[in-house]
Order: structure tokens, then sequence, then C-alpha cells
């Protein structure tokens, strides 16, 4: 028998629970433990903000007995004639206002599922819904299964230890017999992290490694859980609803052959402008390098404005948001970032559709080693100089160019292409 609750179980716990069952006679019935259910609904219960009908959420003492009117004067957008408890929002302004909570969620069940005075009570509501539960919990099981043990902060402290070792011509296997008590992870976890490319060296560094051929295809290595904790989609819109004000950059990693150069893009959303920067790996250290480089040629101010907010995958060179977020002076934040659900690139549409134009002049398995920075500015012009139906039948370049002036562009690297000129196809990087 499974140690998890199934949904059918959770259906049961919230019938009993609205019968005024104890813990111990839902128990008895599904065959779990007392503790275990008391637990199930601890965890999984809610708060909810809700009043009655005609009567909106309002928990404080004086809701029965209070005539006052006139709280917040002639700026109220939710103005009653007969009293300001009759506003949701009045509870904000009163100085009177003190909270009243109810004795129950003190106390076994915790919860008012099965409370008689449920319909009439306008306090904040602790419930129990087997439908929220059972996804709540399927999703913090799925979460345990996936990812790495270590957050960001104990990989970048890894990461200082081992790579300048083994730039040094040091294999991994010295390094972990000399620093063991400060590593605090096994030799075999540190060949892991080389494998999924989360330091600044690459199993090309290490001095035997790259002689040896992979017995079997490895699973993929999954970025840390940690590093997504209140950066995710959901996290996202939220962010965007409180600052819909706030501007949206796209980033993103375009490969050519594997284990060769690749590309980190960025895309700006408002304009569909999108720049291009080669890098030698895939790596965390190299995406934090090229953002470094954007606020120091931009200036922090006008980093800030540009990049508000930055979306991306859930790739392993995005693993590191806090050094992409923080920089070492003030203000130190200069960005926030946030991840798209594992599987959804539709999430950033915009960016992946820009990545077709890419593709026609370095169509997929073209090898980007042979190529320099100059050559992606040159395409990148081509591409952002190209207009497109959805900005009204003007290019990026001139968009971007209207929103935050032409100046701006030449320092990122932009120059604009005209119309006759334009090649989207390979022939444009053939030397």
């Amino acid at each position: 028998m499974s140690k998890f609750l199934s949904y059918e179980d959770r259906l049961i716990i919230a019938q009993m629970l609205k019968d005024n069952a104890s813990f111990g006679a839902i128990g008895k019935q599904l065959g779990k433990d007392r503790t275990t259910i008391a637990k199930e609904i601890k965890k999984y219960s809610y708060d909810k903000k809700s009043g009655r009908p005609g009567y909106p959420y309002n928990p404080c003492k004086h809701r029965s007995t209070c005539k006052t009117k006139d709280l917040c004067g002639n700026d109220c957008t939710h103005k009653s004639a007969y009293k300001c408890s009759l506003c949701s929002e009045c509870t904000l302004h009163c100085p009177d206002f003190k909270e009243d909570i109810c004795s129950i969620k003190s106390k076994p069940p915790y919860v008012c599922n099965g409370c008689s005075e449920l319909d009439k009570c306008t306090l904040m509501k602790r419930l129990y819904d087997p439908a929220d539960a059972h996804e709540r919990a399927y999703a913090i099981i799925s979460e345990s299964r996936t990812g790495i043990l270590s957050n960001e902060d104990d990989i970048a402290r890894i990461n200082e230890i081992i790579s300048p070792l083994v730039k040094n011509g040091q294999s991994l296997h010295q390094i972990y017999l000399n620093n063991v008590d400060d590593l605090m992870c096994s030799e075999k976890t540190l060949y892991n992290y080389v494998d999924a490319q989360l330091f600044d060296v690459r199993n090309i560094d290490l001095p035997r490694k790259v002689k040896y051929r992979p017995r079997y295809k490895k699973a993929e290595f999954k970025v840390d859980r940690g590093c997504r904790i209140g950066r995710n989609y959901q996290d996202y819109l939220k962010y965007m609803s409180e600052h819909p004000e706030a501007t949206t950059v796209q980033l993103d990693t375009v490969i050519g052959r594997v284990g060769g150069k690749c590309l980190l893009t960025l895309h700006f959303v408002e304009s569909s402008l999108m720049l291009a920067f080669l890098r030698d790996a895939n790596t965390s250290g190299s995406v934090i390098r090229i953002i470094n480089a954007i606020d120091k040629v931009l200036g922090k101010a006008t980093f800030n404005q540009l990049f508000p907010v930055i979306l991306t995958d859930n790739g392993s060179e995005f693993s590191n948001p806090k050094e992409i977020e923080y920089r070492k002076s003030i203000p130190c934040l200069r960005t926030r970032v946030f991840y798209c659900d594992p599987s959804a690139p539709y999430q950033k549409g915009s960016c992946e559709v820009n990545h077709e134009l890419i593709r026609r002049i370095l169509p997929k398995g073209t090898s980007f080693d042979e190529l320099t920075q100059e050559d992606i500015f040159l395409m990148m012009n081509h591409i952002n100089s190209y207009k497109r139906k959805k900005l009204n039948d003007r290019s990026p370049y001139e968009v971007f160019s209207f929103y935050y002036g032409e100046d701006l562009l030449k320092k990122l690297g932009c120059s604009p292409v005209a119309a006759e000129n334009i090649i989207l196809k390979p022939k444009l990087l053939k030397k």
C-alpha cells in the first residue's frame, strides 16, 4: 500500500472534517495514524479572506457594533451610505481596528470546514480543499525528485575552490583530497557538477577525463530547484501584475555544435530587438560575464531601465540568478530574474520565434567555432533591420530607437541596414 495519500483519501478527509469527525476517526477510516491526518490538514490547508452574502471580509472585533462613516473622505472607491464596516477596505484606514481571530484555528481540527457558522462568518477562514491539497502534495513530491541538493551559493563557493586549481592542471581527485573539509560533498558530485557545466571549468579542462569514451548516456542533469524558489512563472505573472510598467527581456541560448561555441540571446519583448553574444561554452559564468559587461557599458541607471525583468528557461547556464540580479556596487539590485515552467518554451514565445531568423543564417548543426563577435553583430543588424508586421511594418531597430534613442543602440553594438541590403541566408557570414 502506498504511503502517500491518494485523491480519494483526501476527499474522505474533507467529507469527515465537514462532519466534525476527529483525527483518530479519520485515520481509522483510511488506515493511517491520526498524526498523519493532522499533518496533512496543517500542511495543505490555506487561509481565505471572504465574507458572507451582503457583507465583505471584515476581521474587526467591532464589526457588529461599529457605526463609523466617511473614514476615507471623498477619496473612497467603495463608499457605503450606511456605514464603513460594509466596505472591504475599512480595516485598512480605521485607527480603532483590532483583529478578531477565531479560536477554532488554534485547536483541532485547525480548519473551518465543519463550522456551523461558516456561511455567516466574515473573519479569516482556514480551509482544507482536497483538490488543492492533492495538487500541492503532488508538486512537492515531484520537486523532491528533481534537481541537485546544493543551492546557488554552495555552487559558487565550490567553484571558487576547484576552478583555479583545475586550470593549474590539478585533477579533481587531487583537489578533493586536499580540500575535502571545505568542499563538503563527494568526489563523484564534483564530476557531476562539471558534467552539468555549473562551474567555470569543463570536462575538456580535466587532464584525463577527455581520454575516456562515456560508457552510457547519462540522464539529463537538472538545474537546482532552489534557484527557482520565488522566481517561477507564477511569481513572474504576479510581479508583472504588481508592476505593469516593467518591461521584460527574455534570455535564451542558441547552440551550435555540441561542446562548441554558442550564443546568448537577449530579446526585448516590447520592441522585438534581439542582441546576441558569442560564448566559448554554455556555462553560468559566461552568462554572468556578459551581463556584467553590458552593465558596465550602459551604466547603472540605463541598465536598470532596460532590464527591469528577465525571463529565461531552466537551463544550467541560468542557474545562478543572484549573480545576474545583483552587482557589487550600489545600487546593488539591477534586475529581477524569473524562470519559465519546465518544458514550456511558449511562455517566452517571442524569443523562440526570433530564433527562427537566426536559424535562417546559422542552420541547426552549424558550428559557431569559426565565428567572431563581429560576425554576430553583423547578423543581428540584418535581423533587427527586418521589418515586422506586428510592429506596424517597422523594424525592431526603429522601434527601439523611438523608445530609447539611437545612441543607446550604438552602445549595444547595433547599426541599421538598408532594406535592399538585408540578407537572411547563410551566405551573409561566408568569408
